[in-house]
């Protein structure tokens, strides 16, 4: 289906959100007085000017996750919190799940922590562009499917703000899909990388540090992608078949490779149930497929759901 689908570590250890789609603040920094006095493990009250050690015993879950989860998170928490440490960097969220965004924010949004503090988020490419503009973050962590023309298209929008030599916004683009041409897509449209959700806190903190100074970061598969595209002269750049198809109808393509129904998709593009009729039958004609059952088999044997 989707990306909110994807088994990814994150989503699964982010808190419970309750902001929505056009939230843009970030989190607010958190920071604790050296003078109070905090239980220890034993119970005891510590010292004066001494505070609890992170992630001691005693870790609550947040709502909807277990006990083991809710340690883990803290685990990761502290890990993060190493990575950041003396650091800062300003990020916007961009991602068309509120639930993930909410717990990505949980788990590297802790700017006293880790370093990193979210200035804004976004569900779609218009607000994307409209959040990205009026922030100007030093890096963006972007999903690839986005309604409105995807990752690539925001990337379009804001070569501007990338090409800025004072002040650039950089681009690390974060997504479920390992599809070759989702990776080789962002890259060629100006992204500094590219992880999958499954990565950790820590590391992705890393990540969008390592971004920020300019480095091009990727999960070590999806490098030979980059490698094989840029480098080797043999490989074709495009796939012709897939390059006849507009943006759009490469999105319904996918989703309907997916098993979305029209109106799901509809709904998800922000279209009409006649639009997506529209662009399915154009799809079927350019690729001279018979009906979504091709279209599947198709995109599947591209890599491309």
């Amino acid at each position: 289906m989707s990306d909110a689908n994807g088994a990814n570590d994150l989503a699964a250890q982010g808190g419970s959100g309750t902001g929505p789609d056009r939230d843009q603040g970030g989190p607010a920094a958190r920071g604790t007085d050296p003078a109070e006095s905090v239980p220890d493990e034993s119970g005891r009250p510590a010292e004066p000017g001494k505070t609890a050690e992170p992630g001691a015993s005693g870790v609550t879950a947040a709502p909807g996750q277990s006990a083991t989860a809710g340690a883990g998170a803290a685990r990761t928490g502290a890990g993060a919190a190493v990575s950041g440490a003396g650091r800062h960097v300003r990020v916007v969220l961009v991602d068309d799940h509120r639930m993930f965004r909410t717990g990505v924010q949980a788990e590297i949004g802790q700017t006293d922590r880790t370093g990193v503090e979210v200035v804004g988020e976004a569900p779609d490419v218009d607000q994307a562009v409209e959040v990205i503009t009026s922030t100007r973050p030093e890096v963006v962590l972007l999903d690839v499917h986005l309604p409105g023309g995807g990752g690539v298209e925001v990337l379009r929008r804001c070569s501007a703000l990338m090409g800025d030599a004072e002040q650039p916004v950089r681009f690390l683009a974060l997504s479920v899909s390992d599809a070759a041409e989702d990776v080789i897509g962002v890259i060629r449209g100006g992204a500094r990388g590219y992880v999958t959700k499954t990565i950790t806190g820590s590391d992705l903190v890393e990540s969008i540090f390592r971004v920020q100074e300019g480095d091009a970061v990727f999960s070590p598969r999806l490098a030979g992608f980059v490698l094989d595209a840029f480098a080797s002269t043999d490989a074709p750049p495009v796939d012709e078949d897939l390059d006849r198809l507009t943006q759009r109808e490469r999105e319904v393509l996918r989703l309907i490779a997916r098993g979305y129904a029209y109106k799901e998709i509809a709904k998800q593009l922000y279209i009409s149930v006649k639009t997506v009729e529209s662009h399915v039958s154009a799809v079927l004609r350019k690729l001279q497929l018979s009906n979504r059952h091709e279209l599947t088999r198709w995109a599947t044997a591209r890599r491309l759901v």
